[in-house]
């Protein structure tokens, strides 16, 4: 975001004084604060970036919105739909923007396989599949502890809910899931999913204990598109959509659909940036959040129960 058009970093603060000056320093930011609080103190900051771990997100969050200071706040957005919508609830009686920080949703990349998804290219859209694993048995890292809302499915299995949304242009009505948990530290290693959406289905596997993987693709009654690096995408070179017909996906009816190189959260915070400067809503609106917070409760409830559940 320092490279943005609209976003100007001006202050950074960690729960050490210490710490926020190495960083200050090492980033080239100005000010540097000891506290949380402190930060929200200051005048000369309109808008916070909240990249805490999970559980942090809601608090930090609705505090800073209450000292009229717009949000932009990492994925997920909290650890249930309640804590969304309490969310939804701080940004209407605060009059500030709160966007969870999902950079596929503004990503150039992600608007053009939406729009050659709404463009009849596919023909009937059916089907969504997608695939996002990593591999971290760090019991230190955030990641891996229950309590700060770890686990695959709230780091990374989002990402194929929201996309898999964007992609069909609706939401699902029902989830059926099965979850493996690490004995030791009961987050999800691995969570593989099947959403019922009205036009389709989505079938998504993320994993932490997993080789590193990611693809996803979309298939309907007439082609096949590819999202070759879907989620960690490279700022520094070209990513490409793969199209084919069907009849032969390494034939003439292949198609390579080139996007130009972009940094996505410098993307993603100019679009933020535009919202609040214009007072339009946020790109990504909270509203989306609940729904993708609600997914994400029905699969671990079908996990547990073992049947469909309503989303």
């Amino acid at each position: 975001m320092q490279g943005g058009a609209l976003t100007e970093v001006v202050a950074i603060a960690s729960r050490d004084q210490a710490r926020a000056d190495a960083a200050a320093k090492k980033l080239g930011i100005a000010r540097a604060y000891g506290s949380y609080d402190a930060l929200l103190d200051d005048p000369g900051v309109d808008a916070v970036y909240v990249p805490l771990p999970n559980h942090m997100h809601v608090p930090w969050s609705i505090e800073a919105a209450r000292r009229g200071k717009h949000v932009l706040c990492e994925k997920p957005i909290g650890l249930s739909s309640a804590e969304a919508q309490s969310l939804i609830d701080a940004r209407d009686r605060y009059g500030v923007v709160i966007q969870e920080a999902f950079m596929v949703w503004t990503h150039p990349q992600w608007r053009r396989a939406a729009d050659i998804c709404r463009s009849g290219r596919l023909g009937t859209l059916q089907s969504y599949i997608g695939v996002f694993t990593s591999y971290n048995v760090n019991p230190a890292d955030i990641s891996n502890i229950a309590a700060f809302g770890g686990g695959g499915l709230m780091d990374i299995g989002c990402y194929l809910i929201v996309t898999s949304r964007m992609l069909f242009g609706e939401d699902p009505v029902r989830a059926a899931a099965a979850i493996v948990r690490d004995s030791a530290s009961l987050v999800d290693t691995l969570t593989s999913m099947t959403l019922d959406f009205p036009s389709g289905q989505a079938i998504g596997t993320c994993g932490i204990r997993t080789a590193r993987h990611q693809r996803v693709q979309m298939l309907g009654s007439a082609g096949r598109l590819e999202v070759e690096t879907p989620f960690s995408a490279p700022p520094d070179r070209p990513l490409r959509l793969l199209l084919d017909d069907g009849s032969n996906p390494y034939g003439p009816g292949r198609e390579v659909v080139e996007i130009p190189a972009c940094n996505p959260y410098r993307v993603q915070g100019d679009a933020f940036a535009n919202a609040v400067r214009s007072g339009a809503a946020a790109p990504y609106p909270l509203e989306m959040s609940l729904v993708n917070m609600r997914v994400i409760e029905a699969v671990v409830r079908s996990a547990a129960s073992g049947s469909w559940e309503q989303i």
